[in-house]
């Protein structure tokens, strides 16, 4: 099948963030929007449908979680990934982010040291500071041409009494697809260190051709502590909708995070999110099989139009994801002018790396889940500006 993800669907008007807020974001409307990490795509027919369908009914009242809707995951993930999860491991979550916040509050308490591996998304950093936990920093490091987990360094931070760690994994925003081995020492650690792990898998279905994401759950042993929280949100481009899940093996864990999320009565039975949830993965398939071709194409014409137009500025081509991590070091600007370039001078809005953690200082997040022409047309304001000096 065929999709058309060189169509420029006007996205202004609808209430988004990626477009709608520029102004707020930017101080000016007048930017191509590549920060958020939505995609400029239309999603796939079956979730359309479905929720045209869900919206025909005319009572949009306090809906069950059908069986129809696990059986559809755990086919999922049994396809893409060879993970046999069972049915009473799934816990349905409002979001990945509020999960972060409720595993920190589920299985620490104020004053543990939570591990976290910046540069990453900005929330593993409040979910610790913002619950009264002590944040400990492993950064990533770069071996090889790409971005490593400093293993001696973590094993200091297990030993320092830490007792939980969030991963990111595919890395976001570095782009990094564990490997098996990196993920196994990485539970060796955590185990001889009675460590948890919440591990976030986002992104786990965007990976490039030739990379294998490998869910930590599969490698991982019965008395290991781990939670792994996983979407279609940003696979099917529908994180407006909001619903996500968790894979919790461990009972008592399953039940503390229970009540983490029922102090706040936090929950999700949004009639529509449930409905794109389960058509999206039944029917979206194919859809992320293109999807994925166009963002490798993406992908690599970002990578050679910033090498050969100005290559000041350089990037690792990220492994899953659909962010480029560039490296605007030898620019010689601080993060302010950074910011500032790329918003008054090159008129293209992105991400400050220094969000990411002071291991992000002197980067910028580009997110290439638009049109090919749009991501030209990025780039080509990015060269004109620097070429004026």
């Amino acid at each position: 099948m065929s999709f058309d993800f060189d169509r420029v669907i006007v996205r202004s008007g609808t209430n988004s963030v990626k477009h709608d807020g520029r102004l707020a974001q930017f101080g000016s409307a007048d930017v191509i929007p590549l920060w958020v990490a939505d995609m400029d795509f239309a999603a796939p027919e079956s979730v359309t449908r479905a929720l045209i369908a869900r919206a025909s009914h005319p009572v949009y009242g306090y809906t069950l979680y059908p069986e129809s809707l696990y059986e559809a995951l755990i086919s999922w993930l049994q396809r893409r990934h060879s993970w046999q999860v069972e049915r009473e491991w799934i816990m349905m979550a409002p979001g990945v982010v509020p999960s972060l916040y409720a595993a920190v509050l589920a299985l620490t308490n104020p004053g543990d040291g939570v591990i976290v591996q910046p540069p990453v998304y900005p929330p593993f950093f409040s979910a610790v500071t913002t619950n009264g936990r002590k944040l400990v920093e492993n950064p990533l490091r770069i071996v090889d041409g790409r971005h490593a987990m400093d293993f001696e360094h973590l094993e200091r931070c297990a030993s320092e009494g830490a007792k939980l760690m969030l991963l990111c994994s595919p890395h976001n925003p570095v782009g990094r697809v564990w490997e098996k081995e990196e993920l196994l020492q990485l539970l060796d650690i955590a185990r001889r260190h009675g460590i948890a792990i919440l591990s976030d898998e986002i992104h786990a279905d965007l990976i490039y051709p030739g990379i294998r994401h490998i869910p930590l759950d599969r490698l991982a042993g019965e008395d290991d502590h781990l939670i792994t929280a996983f979407a279609p949100s940003k696979t099917f481009n529908i994180p407006g909708l909001g619903l996500s899940f968790l894979i919790v093996r461990n009972p008592s864990h399953r039940h503390s995070i229970r009540h983490a999320f029922g102090t706040l009565h936090a929950g999700n039975t949004n009639p529509f999110s449930i409905a794109a949830f389960e058509a999206a993965y039944r029917g979206g398939e194919d859809w992320l099989d293109g999807l994925m071709d166009y963002l490798e194409g993406n992908r690599d014409f970002a990578a050679d139009y910033i090498a050969n137009h100005f290559p000041e500025i350089s990037l690792i081509k990220p492994e899953g994801t659909y962010l480029l991590w560039l490296d605007c070091k030898r620019l010689g600007m601080s993060d302010d002018e950074l910011h500032r370039f790329f918003v008054h001078e090159a008129r293209v809005g992105m991400n400050p790396g220094i969000t990411f953690g002071a291991a992000g200082s002197g980067h910028m997040r580009l997110n290439i889940a638009s049109p090919r022409s749009v991501i030209h047309d990025a780039l080509e304001r990015i060269n004109n500006a620097l070429a004026k000096g």
